[in-house]
């Protein structure tokens, strides 16, 4: 598969690996900002940003297949990750596998919360109007984001969100911030505890007023957070 990733800087390796249906854009003020300290690059993963479609769905050790081969193509080896949200899924996953030297993950997704019986019913019916009016189901079930989406990024979409990520998170042996903006409602700063005490010495810190993009609502006290917590472990 063509890459598509951003390249700035020389030294110690640093990428950056983004959200859900997002690019490697997402980060490029704080690519030029570590490109001056590290080799600093940032990958598009397949589906999204400038890369290529997926022809099959994709789970998130599928991602972190992908991403791990994306590194031999480029020379990357035993990087720093910042990662955010989703692309937090497949940095929890190559820190699992000793792949990556650390990271910082901001609003990192991974925990499958516990659902109440509305959620359970609305998935019911889902169901039900799936069988009998699968284009009535997919109109009017599921988020304006989900709706837009490919068949191929639904299913993909449906295989990601349904992993919790607690169990394999218990395996790191490598040093990882949790970061989370205080009015995160996309990935909420309990879950973040949750993963965090997952973690074996893992750090877990809150930055004030931010929501879900709190590398971009506060990116001096992000780039502080970040410098800290790999200055403390060099």
């Amino acid at each position: 598969m063509r890459l598509s990733y951003l390249r700035e800087g020389e030294g110690r390796d640093l990428v950056f690996l983004h959200g859900y249906l997002a690019s490697k854009e997402n980060f490029a003020s704080h690519i030029a900002y570590f490109s001056q300290f590290y080799r600093v690059t940032a990958l598009d993963f397949p589906g999204m940003g400038a890369a290529e479609p997926l022809s099959s769905p994709y789970s998130v050790s599928d991602y972190a297949d992908w991403t791990e081969g994306a590194f031999e193509a480029l020379g990357i080896r035993d990087p720093l990750l910042i990662a955010h949200s989703f692309g937090g899924r497949v940095a929890i996953k190559l820190l699992a596998r000793g792949k990556a030297a650390g990271a910082v993950l901001v609003g990192c997704a991974g925990v499958v919360p516990k659902r109440g019986l509305k959620y359970k019913i609305r998935v019911g019916t889902y169901r039900v109007f799936r069988k009998i009016a699968p284009r009535f189901a997919e109109a009017h079930f599921g988020s304006s984001d989900y709706r837009m989406l490919s068949p191929v990024m639904k299913e993909s979409f449906k295989k990601i969100v349904g992993e919790d990520l607690r169990a394999e998170a218990h395996t790191i042996a490598r040093p990882v911030l949790f970061l989370y903006g205080t009015r995160d409602r996309e990935t909420p700063p309990e879950q973040g505890e949750l993963l965090a005490k997952s973690v074996p010495g893992a750090k877990f810190m809150l930055l004030a007023d931010c929501g879900h993009f709190a590398h971009l609502e506060n990116p001096l006290a992000f780039r502080l957070a970040v410098e800290d917590f790999y200055h403390a472990d060099a």
